[in-house]
């Protein structure tokens, strides 16, 4: 009998994360739904129960500690290792605001979820990971991570100057490069992805790709084969620049 794969999604119960759950689910995989509101998680995993989708809520909350030593402890009891995870919890607090007049404490609240969250989720659950035969974990991050985007008239990113969402995923892309190089002699595969301008709450829906096309990417990384990359930041259509 083969193993189910076990997946965790961060900030799972909408958008780009529902979407890579019921995807994922669809292939076989047990989902294991990270959201930090109880009433939304429940929902979104009895909708994906309903598809046929092996899933449950866990509650996680990346910016709170407890709740994050409380979701590896369950999966190390329930699954005794993780094999994929998933970085897909983020936030904006940003409405158009110059750089220079960003308020200090919308920098720390993007940063807490964006980058110090996913670092905090991650440290907690590569021991699990370490545990798979072929550990995956796939870090959200967007185009707008991308200093050589933000720095070229040309692209469509370099219009949104917003420091405090951009420099997160900045950050979140050098996570993944660190990350990457020192597991790079293990099984486990660590990549970034940029799903793209996708219409999500995150945004108002102003994005003009749908979730499912921001999907394909995630899962793309989250299935790597055994020569796959690592350490990489990778779209749709391939490698973004850094």
């Amino acid at each position: 009998m083969s193993h189910t794969k076990t997946v965790l999604i961060t900030g799972a119960n909408k958008g780009i994360g529902y979407e890579t759950a019921r995807q994922l689910g669809a292939q076989g995989l047990h989902i294991l739904l990270g959201s930090r509101h109880e009433e939304r998680g429940r929902k979104a995993a009895e909708a994906l129960l309903s598809e046929g989708v092996r899933t449950e809520w866990i509650e996680l909350d990346v910016t709170r500690q407890n709740t994050i030593d409380a979701a590896a402890a369950h999966i190390e009891q329930q699954f005794g290792a993780l094999d994929i995870l998933i970085n897909n919890a983020g936030v904006t607090f940003e409405k158009g605001t110059p750089p220079s007049q960003t308020e200090l404490d919308d920098l720390r609240r993007t940063f807490d979820t964006n980058f110090f969250g996913m670092f905090a989720v991650t440290k907690a659950m590569l021991p699990l990971l370490r545990k798979s035969t072929a550990g995956r974990i796939v870090n959200l991050s967007s185009g707008l991570g991308s200093l050589a985007w933000n720095s070229d008239p040309e692209t469509e990113f370099y219009r949104f100057n917003l420091l405090a969402y951009n420099s997160s995923k900045t950050a979140v892309n050098a996570l993944t490069v660190m990350l990457a190089k020192e597991f790079k002699d293990s099984p486990i595969k660590i990549n970034a992805a940029d799903p793209g301008y996708t219409s999500t709450d995150l945004n108002h829906h102003t994005g003009y790709r749908t979730v499912e096309q921001a999907a394909a990417v995630v899962i793309r990384l989250a299935m790597l084969g055994p020569d796959g990359p690592t350490g990489g930041y990778f779209d749709e259509n391939g490698e973004v620049p850094w």
